[in-house]
């Protein structure tokens, strides 16, 4: 059987998304996938930047990654997105990389492939699910197999967010990753790779 192809395509601003994402490419290359991990470029102005200590250091961390292309989801047969919540809302990074997809989309390039998403928020119930929920009406555009974790394990009553992973970082953005949002990763990484293991 092929080796599944993976690409974590995801925005982060202070750092948590990133940690998650990190999390999500072990997880996948554990379950035998062959893995991709990609940040969409920023597109903050400096002094929007500068203003948040933690968001600055982060920028000049990761400035150097690869950065994701068109050809990382064509290339891949799963994609799982990463992108903190703005108001319910995906970062406009990640949207605006999403916005430049249409030539793939209009050749039939970014369907049949499996999908899926996690997501931050300073607060609990602070548009998590809206978030997961807005980012899949892309991938319905797509023709993409949505592979959500629903209830798939029983961690998933401890985390207990079906529609993704989701984690609240606290009124600092400084809350780290527990246990919970740790095994829910590995969850959905291991259930997407499953599912395009199938697939391929």
């Amino acid at each position: 059987m092929a080796q599944a192809k993976l690409s974590v395509i995801y925005y982060s601003a202070t750092g948590t998304i990133h940690a998650m994402a990190e999390r999500v490419v072990e997880a996948a290359q554990k379950s035998g996938a062959e893995v991709r991990l990609r940040q969409v470029p920023e597109l903050a102005p400096p002094e929007a930047i500068a203003s948040n200590a933690a968001w600055s250091q982060h920028f000049d961390r990761t400035k150097n990654e690869p950065k994701a292309t068109a050809d990382d989801i064509v290339w891949a047969d799963a994609v799982i997105f990463g992108s903190p919540t703005r108001y319910g809302n995906i970062a406009s990074q990640l949207k605006q990389f999403l916005d430049t997809l249409g030539p793939q989309w209009a050749q039939g390039l970014l369907a049949d492939k499996v999908y899926a998403g996690f997501t931050a928020s300073q607060t609990a119930h602070g548009g998590q699910e809206t978030t997961l929920l807005a980012l899949y009406n892309t991938i319905y555009h797509f023709g993409g197999i949505l592979v959500p974790p629903g209830y798939t394990d029983p961690l998933k009553f401890v985390d207990g967010n079906p529609y993704g992973v989701s984690h609240v970082t606290g009124g600092n953005n400084t809350d780290p990753l527990t246990g919970a949002q740790l095994a829910a990763l590995d969850h959905l990484a291991q259930r997407v790779v499953k599912f395009a293991d199938k697939l391929s």
